[in-house]
């Protein structure tokens, strides 16, 4: 086993080594109840309610697949180009956890329902790599455990766990690719292009609500390295549920770098699964990673095989959405973008957002201006993706009509926008409640502007004498008086006629 806990830098590990990458992306199905059971698909509800008699594994039950979700699993499958299986069949996969009530878990081995697909990820200078996939299969989720009493939230430390068995038997498509080799030093970004492109297909198609922070979408990040010149696969390791796309490209680049460290120093990689750590953005060691045929995959007894036709196939085929490349091609025309701003929109996460927030009413600038302007800045100081912010569409909407309705100026703006972003309320809310209203009223506006140029009377001279570009400086007491709060354009209005002075 490898001692070292050393990284190299990522130039490097590029110089001395190729990555082969590989991902299983994890999707939760919205559906309306579990895969196997009647009990209730719900996120959020108290522990333990949403479940029933199959979901924790009671002598003598009998599980029934859920039609909705063979649906979704099959228009995922072809919204990815792979083939339908004209047969398929579920298999019991045994391993002993406390979230795995039946201690095994019922999911597809041999026979999945779809294989043999690809995928088109376009990177953030529109080079386009294709990613093969080798199967889509359906299985369900486990349940959750929370470690109690340690420091970190992990099981180690940890004083006792409690065990929520309401995700236990939620719908899941398992979605694994084809080794990926000739990424270079992309890997990191092809990583994140990919889980991005799976997310945006399955929201596309309306089978989940891909919230990763809600763990609707996770990833396990496999990453191997091959000494440059050589084409033998290294030993691999599996990065689990990771779930969000910067970490995702994080974790990549870090076993990519910690690999390199291994092998340079004339050690072994050992295939185990990783644990990754977002606030160091480190992996550790987690178990040594089992093989298919350490889980004793045998074919689940209790269900009959899926046999899904081949004229069911091709009428969901037919309610297939537009594809997100196109989309993305119509929505850049719709809005006006130019290629260079699009393509920011799209690289930082945000498309979704700008189309529903101009859905709402806003306009395609206005909407741009306030999710690349503010809201993407707000979440790289913060260091999180801009949906972690908590801030809707409606939210931005709202906002944008206070400004365009007179009653906030661009920076209190700002601070609303800092105040939604704390959790403090609404738009509206927050304006009233930090007392930001605008001041257009031409009164206050008139006694302040009188003391400003009161206080600069050689400011007040140039204007007269026609250099209206000095107004500023007056502008700047007036606003410094009202505490910002004052409407900027009336403001230089006001004094240009205080003075005589046409604009």
């Amino acid at each position: 086993m490898a001692s070292t806990d050393e990284i190299l830098t990522f130039e490097t590990a590029m110089e001395r080594f190729d990555p082969v990458l590989g991902f299983e992306v994890h999707v939760e199905l919205n559906t309306k109840t579990k895969m196997f059971s009647s009990a209730p698909n719900a996120f959020g509800d108290d522990p333990n309610t949403n479940v029933n008699e199959v979901d924790l594994g009671m002598p003598g039950v009998l599980p029934v697949v859920n039609k909705a979700a063979v649906e979704s699993s099959i228009k995922i499958g072809l919204a990815l180009n792979c083939q339908i299986a004209e047969s398929c069949r579920f298999a019991r996969k045994n391993y002993f956890y406390p979230d795995t009530p039946k201690n095994f878990q019922t999911s597809q081995y041999d026979e999945p329902i779809a294989f043999d697909g690809w995928i088109d990820i376009e990177l953030e200078d529109g080079t386009v790599f294709r990613v093969e996939i080798e199967r889509a299969h359906m299985e369900e989720d486990a349940g959750k455990l929370t470690h109690m009493g340690g420091a970190t939230g992990r099981i180690q430390g940890a004083d006792y766990s409690l065990v929520d068995y309401n995700r236990a038997g939620v719908p899941l498509v398992e979605i694994v690719t084809k080794p990926i080799v000739g990424a270079g030093s992309r890997a990191p970004e092809l990583a994140r292009a990919y889980v991005s492109a799976i997310r945006e297909i399955v929201k596309n198609l309306g089978v989940s609500d891909a919230r990763m922070e809600r763990g609707n979408v996770r990833c396990d990040a496999n990453v191997s390295l091959m000494p440059k010149g050589t084409t033998t696969f290294g030993t691999r390791s599996e990065t689990k549920n990771v779930n969000s796309l910067r970490s995702v490209e994080h974790a990549v680049r870090f076993e990519i770098q910690r690999h390199a460290a291994v092998l340079s120093a004339g050690e072994k990689v050992t295939q185990e699964t990783r644990h990754w750590h977002e606030d160091t953005r480190t992996t550790t060691a987690g178990r040594p990673k089992s093989d298919a045929d350490d889980y004793r995959y045998f074919p689940e007894p209790d269900l009959v095989p899926v046999v899904p036709s081949r004229e069911w196939v091709e009428e969901l085929r037919a309610t297939l959405p537009e594809p997100p490349a196109e989309r993305r091609k119509r929505l850049k025309e719709a809005w006006g973008y130019a290629d260079a701003e699009f393509r920011d929109v799209v690289n930082a996460g945000v498309m979704d957002a700008i189309e529903e927030t101009i859905a709402a009413g806003a306009s395609p600038q206005a909407a741009r201006k306030w999710w690349m302007g503010e809201i993407v800045g707000r979440a790289k100081t913060a260091d999180v993706d801009p949906a972690e912010l908590g801030v809707t569409p409606a939210a931005i909407v709202e906002l944008n009509g206070l400004v365009e309705g007179g009653k906030l100026n661009n920076r209190m703006a700002g601070q609303v926008l800092d105040g939604v972003v704390a959790g403090e309320g609404t738009p509206t809310e927050v304006m009233e409640a930090r007392g930001l209203v605008l001041v257009s009223d031409d009164g206050p506006l008139l006694e302040a502007i009188d003391a400003a140029l009161a206080a600069q009377p050689d400011v007040a001279d140039k204007i007269r004498g026609g250099k209206v570009q000095a107004v500023g400086a007056i502008v700047g007491g007036v606003m410094k008086a009202t505490r910002g709060q004052a409407d900027a354009g009336r403001v230089r209005e006001l004094i240009l006629e205080r003075l005589g002075v046409s604009a």
